[in-house]
């Protein structure tokens, strides 16, 4: 969750893409705008360990857009696919 919140910070939507599922993976992914993200509180995890196949990601993304600030607060499912941790969708 931390690489994909510094992926939207540094505009690196390829990284995205990639850790993105292929079942739910847009074609594109449009970074150029105001929103600029500036922090991340990771809220709540389940699963995600060596042991588990799938988790999840309770967090809150800050940002400020056209001057003005917010939060994002998203539920996130993650699974394993190939190998690799990949988001799947919010909850």
């Amino acid at each position: 969750m931390r690489a994909r919140f510094s992926a939207f910070s540094v505009g690196d939507d390829g990284y995205l893409l990639r850790t993105w599922h292929p079942a739910t993976r847009p074609p594109h992914v449009d970074l150029a705008g105001a929103t600029r993200w500036v922090s991340l509180e990771i809220l709540e995890t389940t699963g995600g360990t060596a042991f588990h196949t799938e988790g999840t990601v309770r967090f809150r993304a800050h940002f400020v857009e056209h001057g003005n600030p917010g939060s994002l607060d998203e539920n996130s499912r993650f699974t394993r696919h190939e190998g690799a941790w990949v988001y799947l969708g919010a909850l």
